[in-house]
């Protein structure tokens, strides 16, 4: 029996979701605590395991209002699984690369190697794991810098330093958390407070393997490898896609952007583009966004960020493999090609293979929601889905009206969301055979 459960355990894709549960379950446990309260009458534990798991899976959903319900000590708990849940995201994802490369043979390390020049190694694992801390450090340090000294003149005194703190963790880490009941909402067209924390959640959002490359190769396209040039271009094109979108959608719209001057609009609109993406802070209403900007935000959510960082959905990376797939079928290509680079087959297989069971897991928790709650519409339970499913944390304002088996659901939607992405393609790539046979070739009609 000991040696079975040495052997369960000595397999990282189940190791890493289990110290995941761990912290969740620890901070659940804390949360319970009288002295995490501020309201009394206590916290049921549905509210208090959402609450940890979103922090822990850097999502930013909430059942219960964070600066009204939760105790200084309260907030610094979930202050806490945020920064834990960060780190561990960034670093888990690193170690399964690592393991992935070293489980591989001789000669497909070689090609590996020859075919992406900053491929991770063993030897990488010291100066990756230190720049990840450090690299998360001078970030937030920075923000919560900038973010103190602008809540300060709003006259929070010494008070600002906690909201600069807060923010700022929660802003890199992509979780979204705020200790403001409107989440940012009344700085909205304020720039030292929006783009802080747009930048924050972009540079978290981008993934260590491509901050490990272009602070150990400098700046210039010619030195990337492939997988930043992909992250790098493909956040760009979204970022800007989403910012000229939600312009379009909302422009008019009296309850989101209409209310303001056309100059004091392009902020809030930037600040959706970014954090629509990755994580939960919202400076307008979005339960008053048009249909549009609904289902433009879904799709950001389903995309998500970078590999190996704190934002969730399919990852950048994977949807452009499969628009280059697209492009290469639509073009009688034999081969798919980008930035001058050919696609491996494998990799073309993984895309497929994660991008499908994250749309089937969005479409069965959608359906579930709709069984639990028979009186809310689709598309708010299907941005809710999304949303817990990609680790993004914005929300229709349906979140606190949920009945207790939807808590529950979106509790482990967050959870797979976070954790089940990375190790589903981690486990497609441990699990690397080589038949030595081959079957006859059959051509089913397709579309």
């Amino acid at each position: 029996m000991t040696e079975k459960i040495k052997a369960f355990f000595r397999n990282p894709v189940r190791i890493i979701p289990m110290g995941f549960i761990g912290f969740i379950l620890a901070g659940s446990g804390l949360l319970m605590l009288p002295v995490a309260q501020a309201e009394p009458g206590g916290t049921r534990y549905v509210d208090a395991l959402f609450t940890s798991t979103s922090a822990v899976a850097v999502t930013g959903l909430i059942t219960v209002d964070t600066p009204v319900h939760w105790s200084p000590f309260g907030q610094f708990v979930i202050l806490l699984c945020i920064q834990v849940g960060g780190l561990g995201i960034m670093t888990s994802a690193v170690l399964l690369g690592l393991l992935v490369s070293k489980r591989l043979g001789l000669r497909t390390r070689l090609m590996t190697r020859a075919e992406h020049s900053t491929a991770l190694h063993l030897g990488d694992l010291r100066s990756v794991l230190l720049l990840t801390v450090a690299f998360t450090a001078i970030v937030e340090v920075v923000t919560a810098v900038v973010l103190a000294i602008r809540f300060a003149t709003y006259g929070f005194g010494g008070y600002s330093v906690w909201l600069g703190v807060f923010h700022s963790i929660s802003a890199f880490n992509n979780a979204g958390f705020a200790l403001f009941s409107d989440s940012v909402m009344s700085y909205a067209t304020d720039p030292w407070i929006s783009l802080p924390i747009c930048a924050a959640a972009i540079l978290g959002g981008l993934g260590m393997p491509v901050v490990f490359e272009m602070t150990r190769r400098g700046w210039g396209h010619r030195k990337w490898s492939l997988h930043t040039k992909m992250t790098l271009f493909g956040s760009a094109v979204l970022l800007i896609g989403g910012w000229f979108a939600f312009l379009l959608f909302e422009w008019s719209n009296p309850e989101t952007f209409g209310q303001w001057a056309w100059y004091d609009r392009l902020i809030p609109a930037f600040f959706q583009s970014a954090v629509a993406r990755t994580s939960g802070f919202n400076s307008i209403d979005v339960g008053a966004l048009s249909e549009d900007s609904l289902l433009a935000t879904i799709i950001l959510m389903f995309i998500g960020g970078g590999s190996a960082s704190t934002a969730g959905g399919i990852k950048v990376t994977t949807f452009f493999v499969l628009l280059w797939v697209i492009w290469a079928e639509v073009r009688g290509e034999p081969e798919v090609n980008a930035f001058r680079h050919r696609i491996n087959p494998s990799v073309i297989r993984e895309a497929l293979s994660v991008a499908l069971v994250y749309v089937a897991c969005n479409a069965l928790t959608v359906f579930l929601l709709q069984r639990f709650e028979p009186d809310v519409e689709l598309t708010p339970l299907m941005f809710e889905a999304a949303s817990a499913l990609a680790t993004v944390g914005q929300s229709t304002g349906i979140t606190y009206d949920l009945h207790d088996p939807s808590k529950w659901l979106l509790t482990v939607a967050m959870f797979v969301g976070r954790v089940g992405p990375v190790l589903f393609a981690a486990s497609l790539a441990l699990r690397v055979r080589h038949r030595l046979y081959r079957y006859p070739e059959g051509r089913p009609l397709v579309g």
